[in-house]
């Protein structure tokens, strides 16, 4: 009698890229499913599964046959669409808002082309999993959620089957396949035996199993051994199945599986750092595509443009690619590296022009600029309010080539009120006065078009600057003091209202040991220092900077005014440099780090040290669609766009903002933040020794300039961490500024929506994927129950909202009938309420 279940589920591991290039991928994907379509009518009881929308796509387009027979035999079940993502992306560094469109592009494309949902979620080969996943996954309609890395030895947990919960309380059922996803060539029945010999107690079981780590899956000598297999096990029922066979068995004991509250983390922590150029522009182009989405979609909604679906839809696709697990941790050959470059750039451009037409398009109605006006238009397509420092370059009418005074501009607001302003060098280095750039610091008001207006001025001298330099720089605004010691470079204290939240030498940056190894495989910290960088002499510095002197001092003030100043300090490490600059306000406490590196090193780890004050404090961070509390531990960690540091009483706080990073570590109050690695290209050897080829040149990554942008506050915890989620969000997705001379026609334009909470974000602003529905997301970053008003000017709904604690929230409007209800992640109405808001 077969009272016991093992259900075996064949795929093929089939990586788009990583040891190769997409067309490569694209003929072994071509292969595999053919081969896989064949064995599936020659073998009755056989079922194959896959996943990836991408891999399906490139079937359609180069083998339409292929791709109808495909969908025949999911018909029948004998095939099974897995998963159902648009690929195996990197579960730690993609945006919360980056899974939902992984998801929601690849649920699409199967519910239209082969009319089925997938209820497990499945990542067989990601490296980690954040634990934002879990509210994610349940709002987008899955039941579970299958995975294999990391092992036992990476991350201990309870058991292979447990409830795995999210930052909201959500939570899924999950199992860890420890067997891991492949299997050698006519050795599945092999490794069946010897699941079912260390298994003894289990009355069911899941066993993945498939040729790879190229292409492969299932084989016809793999599944005659099966099938003889198959009829000798007395009291075994070895059956061919899919995920949610088995977890339909578990969910018996579902009441009783432990439960997990963490990450899923960690292995490959190289990975968090690796191949910094992608991760850069991957970053650039998650934050040009949702602001953009935003822009666009304020303009449609006012009749001002069609809404461009599919040309959002081909440059989303470009950046869900580039989030495969190969790509954006860096652990590909150069052409891979290469490719994801070209393809982000490809989104990018479609991205650059769509902002450029809804930009001009929402300029309707603002009135002609008078004489001698330069206007500067700024779009701030974010919910609130945005005190920020405005940068824009502009062209005056005609160079000015009187050497004995200079144009300087002077701002205004929309109501007359002349704006904190200065002049600084512009990007270009003409010998001729003509470019203008002003930094002036300014009020945004929420989602819409803010109009300042310039003029020039005739000014014979340039102002004296208001701080003298002496060995020990001491700068203030109305909230803060910085003290920066020229000698080293480095800043020596930082105080918020007297409150000391810096130690001495902060922004150090350290070189540490690390190996050729791309994903940092054996390794859970990169702590080994070996040094660090040390100011320039004078003549160096001359030399570096590129000036015509034969001297230039180490540290210098570069630019100085009503709104801030900037000190420069330029540093060295063999045969690596580093320019670092520093931007203090006038008012506030928020202040700025830029540090523009050149990279020469191999087999080093570069990481920028930040002690605070607090060193006993807690560490946080933002994650996919949540915050996560850090162990004090020397392990390389993983967060997004902000790390923090609370005071062990829990009264104060500093949060660190960035623009592209996303590796760190935390120990004794202080955060080291990893800025670049440079181990070889896809090797997985623990020293240089033993790569592959001694003969011969071998590349490393990330060798010559890269620039990194911090954005540095203290303050009382509770407001800081209320507000930095937002703050983080308006660093990244940044407001659009231009000069330039509006036609006078139109209408005045209303705002695209606004929030009276301080600290709700909106994450998505978009038309539907396939309905005449207007569509937010908002999410409440704090754990903290919250309501907001929120407003629609263009449609002139305003209403109350209220959210939980880490909750994910989608709203949609129908722009016919103004009914308002609540979605699901993959757009479809919630079947628990009706309407939350009617027209009168």
């Amino acid at each position: 009698m077969k009272d016991r279940t093992l259900y075996l589920i064949c795929n093929a591991h089939l990586d788009p890229v990583w040891l190769w290039e997409w067309e490569e991928g694209a003929a072994e994907t071509l292969s595999t499913f053919r081969t896989a379509a064949q064995l599936c009518e020659e073998f009755e009881e056989f079922v194959f599964t896959h996943n990836e929308a991408l891999l399906y796509q490139w079937i359609e387009e180069y083998e339409s046959e292929l791709f109808v027979k495909i969908k025949e035999l999911v018909k029948k079940k004998k095939w099974h669409i897995l998963g159902g993502w648009y690929v195996q992306p990197d579960c730690n560094m993609p945006s919360g808002e980056s899974f939902v469109r992984q998801i929601l592009v690849g649920k699409n494309y199967f519910k239209k082309k082969f009319g089925v949902e997938p209820k497990t979620a499945i990542n067989f080969d990601s490296f980690g999993h954040t634990r934002g996943l879990v509210q994610i996954l349940k709002k987008a309609g899955y039941t579970s959620y299958l995975f294999c890395r990391p092992d036992q030895n990476w991350l201990p947990l309870p058991a292979e089957d447990f409830m795995w919960l999210g930052y909201d309380g959500s939570e899924i059922v999950t199992h860890r396949a420890t067997e891991h996803y492949n299997s050698p060539k006519g050795q599945a029945a092999q490794r069946i035996q010897k699941w079912t010999r260390d298994n003894p107690d289990r009355t069911f079981g899941i066993l993945l199993w498939g040729i790879g780590n190229h292409g492969g899956g299932p084989s016809r000598e793999d599944l005659k051994q099966i099938r003889k297999l198959v009829t000798k096990k007395k009291n075994w029922d070895i059956r061919h199945g899919t995920p949610e066979d088995y977890f339909l068995a578990l969910k018996k004991q579902q009441d009783k599986l432990p439960r997990y509250s963490q990450d899923l983390n960690s292995w490959a922590v190289g990975c968090y750092t690796s191949m910094a150029t992608v991760k850069k522009k991957h970053r650039d182009m998650e934050n040009l595509y949702y602001g953009t989405e935003k822009m666009v979609t304020h303009a449609a909604l006012l009749g001002l443009m069609s809404y461009p679906r599919e040309r959002l839809k081909e440059a989303l696709e470009d950046l869900l690619f580039c989030e495969f697990h190969d790509i954006l941790p860096g652990s590909g050959i150069p052409e891979v590296e290469e490719h994801a470059q070209q393809r982000l750039d490809h989104g990018l451009e479609i991205l650059s022009r769509l902002r450029a037409r809804s930009f001009f398009a929402l300029l309707a109605g603002q009135p002609r600029a008078k004489d001698g006006e330069f206007p500067i238009f700024v779009y701030n397509p974010h919910p609130f309010l945005l005190k920020q420092t405005v940068v824009c370059e502009f062209q005056p009418h005609e160079p000015h080539f009187d050497e004995q005074s200079r144009l300087v501009p002077e701002v205004w607001d929309h109501r007359g009120k002349k704006l904190p302003s200065q002049l600084e060098k512009e990007s270009s280095t003409l010998s001729v006065e003509w470019r203008k750039r002003i930094a002036f610091k300014a009020d945004l008001k929420p989602g819409q078009m803010n109009r300042f207006v310039c003029r020039l001025k005739n000014k014979t001298s340039d102002p004296e600057p208001s701080i003298k330099e002496k060995p020990l720089l001491v700068l203030r605004s109305d909230r803060a003091e910085w003290t920066v010691r020229t000698t080293t470079g480095l800043i020596e204290s930082y105080k918020v209202n007297g409150i000391d939240f810096l130690k001495a030498r902060a922004f150090q940056t350290l070189v540490m040991e690390d190996n050729p190894d791309s994903w940092g495989m054996k390794v859970r910290s990169f702590r080994n220092y070996e040094g660090k960088f040390s100011a320039l002499p004078e003549q160096e510095c001359a030399r570096f900077a590129g000036v015509a002197g034969s001297k230039l001092k180490n540290v210098r003030i570069i630019e100085d005014g009503p709104v801030r100043t900037m000190v420069e300090a330029l540093f060295r490490f063999n045969q690596s440099y580093i320019c670092q600059r520093y931007m203090f306000p006038k008012k506030g406490s928020a202040f700025e780090v830029e540090i523009r590196v050149l990279w020469n090193e191999k087999d080093r780890m570069l990481k920028m040290a930040v002690p605070s004050m607090f060193r006993n404090g807690n560490c946080r961070g933002q994650v996919a669609y949540g915050v996560q509390e850090f162990e004090p531990t020397e392990d390389e960690l993983v967060a997004q766009k902000w790390m923090s540091v609370v005071s062990l009483d829990n009264q104060y706080a500093l949060t660190v903002i960035n623009d592209r990073i996303y590796g760190f570590d935390y120990k004794n109050g202080e955060l080291r933040i990893s800025l670049l690695r440079s181990p070889a290209y896809a090797a997985d050897t623990g020293d240089s020794s033993s790569l592959s080829k001694q003969d011969r040149c071998l590349p490393r990554m990330d060798q010559g300039e890269r620039i990194f942008r911090f954005w540095i506050n203290g303050g009382k915890a509770k407001e800081r961490l209320a507000l930095i989620d937002r703050e983080a969000l308006a660093m990244n997705e940044r407001v659009m500024a231009l000069c330039c001379f509006p036609s006078g026609e139109g209408k005045e334009i209303v705002p695209s929506l606004i929030l009276s909470d301080k600290a709700i974000q909106v994450t998505a602003f978009k038309m539907a994927e396939d309905k005449n529905w207007l569509v937010f997301r908002l999410f409440e970053p704090t754990g903290r129950i919250r309501k907001t008003q929120v407003a629609i000017p263009g449609l002139k709904m305003v209403f109350d909202l209220s959210l939980g604690a880490f909750e994910i929230k989608t709203i949609a409007v129908d722009l016919g009938s103004k009914e308002m209800f609540e979605l699901d992640l993959v757009e479809r109405k919630l079947k628990t309420q009706g309407s939350l808001f009617k027209p009168e």
